[in-house]
């Protein structure tokens, strides 16, 4: 008998600081207590926002989570929620409608209950539920508001409908927490709508993820461009609790004539054709030149093979007479041509390059084997530190003006329209594109030319004397 397909049980896109223990365990342990059944998916996040460091206090003072509707995720809320009370924790539970609150308040209350967790005080106030345990840990449960909050103190703040969460309301619970010896703030909600209000949590994944936010992560499902409603493989991919939970019939009978909404909801896109470059037109366009300048020592080639390995570029550097770094892009390819226009570009160069750096695992062996039948130099591939240098360094001659380029309309495309994007967990980054299916390899070439340019040394004139 086939085995029923599953969703994928870890996130798309995730970023988490490393650490040796977790209490993750144990409040999964007092979750199913209530003789329900922590997913995979749930377990996992429950032990990244659990972990500990050596002092016993949060990795992750800072946690986010965004799942499209209807996987559970609240579930994951309330196993975290039972867990702080067990412990003794004063939780307080926001959302931006009341609605979300009470059931959340209900949903908590059940699970305690099925749980044989003693509990002192229920309150059941619409608007303002709370619940206390035996075992000292408190709750509320509070719409927000530009004031909420204020003059109270928490250990453990949970944003729920994080896409709704405003500056304001951020102003006025921040604070609730920071007299706590281990404070955490948890977020959780779905990609913002065009027509939603907060602006925190968008920020606030855009920080993490690009290794800005300290002692913060983030976890989230999501597809990277709009996709068909159709893709049964993205709704998979896309929603943990498919095949648990929830059925297929359920998200055919939701497709409807709003695609973007359906990407959004279902899928968890995240429109980012709104989000700011991280390198303007007017910082690229400082840099340009008129005329080619006067070019000293080697170039450097640098390929990027894109991550799907559908495409290859490459772009060269060189230094200046003036001490600077001119770039140039000389070409992006689909994978379909092959790389004999990369091994016609490199013979022509041939005595006139230091060294060819390629990165992207796809297509290294390729090129590598290529160029050795074509009796040029083996090219080099950079470590992951290289890559985090490469890009720290592209940036801040950037901003020191120390690179220079001739006018490239598709590389300036390209370069505007671009976001960071972490890698490691110690503030390396790279660049992504912000336009949807827009090739960003393009740009990670000329950085890459531009790194090898950098570290080309010089050839002294040997001088000889008797």
């Amino acid at each position: 008998m086939e085995e029923k397909r599953k969703g994928r049980q870890t996130p798309t896109v995730g970023y988490t600081l490393a650490y040796k223990d977790t209490n993750g365990k144990e409040a999964v342990e007092i979750y199913e207590r209530t003789q329900r059944e922590c997913m995979e998916w749930q377990q996992g996040l429950l032990y990244d926002m659990l972990a500990v460091n050596d002092d016993g206090l949060w990795t992750h003072t800072k946690f986010g989570f965004s799942v499209p509707r209807q996987n559970g995720k609240n579930e994951v809320i309330a196993m975290r929620e039972m867990y702080g009370l067990a412990k003794g924790e004063r939780i307080l539970h926001t959302a931006h409608r009341t609605s979300t609150t009470h059931t959340a308040w209900e949903r908590l209350l059940y699970l305690l209950e099925k749980a044989n967790i003693d509990i002192d005080s229920s309150f059941r106030a619409f608007g303002k539920e709370h619940i206390y345990t035996a075992s000292g840990g408190r709750i509320e449960f509070r719409t927000r508001t530009s004031v909420g909050g204020l003059g109270e103190t928490f250990d453990t703040l949970i944003i729920d409908e994080a896409q709704e969460y405003q500056d304001d309301q951020d102003s006025a619970l921040k604070y609730t927490i920071v007299s706590s010896e281990n404070p955490q703030t948890i977020y959780l909600g779905t990609p913002p709508t065009p027509y939603s209000s907060g602006t925190i949590f968008p920020n606030l994944r855009k920080q993490i993820l690009c290794g800005e936010k300290k002692n913060s992560g983030w976890a989230e499902w999501s597809v990277e461009e709009e996709t068909k409603c159709d893709n049964v493989d993205a709704w998979y991919e896309t929603n943990p609790s498919l095949g648990y939970k929830l059925t297929e019939r359920a998200i055919d009978d939701e497709i409807g004539g709003d695609s973007i909404d359906f990407n959004i909801q279902r899928l968890g896109l995240w429109i980012t054709y709104n989000q700011k470059s991280a390198i303007s037109k007017t910082e690229w366009n400082d840099l340009e030149v008129s005329e080619l300048p006067k070019l000293k020592g080697m170039l450097s080639v640098g390929v990027k093979f894109n991550k799907d390995g559908s495409s290859a570029s490459m772009a060269i550097g060189c230094k200046t007479d003036d001490e600077k770094i001119f770039v140039e892009a000389i070409g992006c390819h689909s994978m379909r041509d092959g790389v004999d226009w990369l091994l016609v570009f490199l013979k022509k160069l041939e005595g006139n390059y230091s060294e060819v750096i390629v990165d992207g695992e796809n297509g290294f062996e390729i090129l590598s084997n290529a160029m050795k039948d074509a009796g040029l130099k083996k090219p080099n591939k950079p470590s992951v530190k290289e890559y985090i240098q490469a890009n720290a360094q592209f940036e801040q001659m950037i901003f020191n003006q120390s690179l220079i380029h001739m006018s490239q309309p598709a590389l300036e495309q390209i370069v505007t329209n671009c976001e960071k994007r972490a890698i490691g967990s110690s503030g390396g980054f790279g660049y992504k594109a912000i336009k949807m299916n827009a090739d960003v390899s393009i740009l990670d070439a000329v950085i890459l030319a531009s790194f090898g340019a950098t570290r080309q040394k010089e050839k002294k004139i040997q001088k000889v004397s008797y």
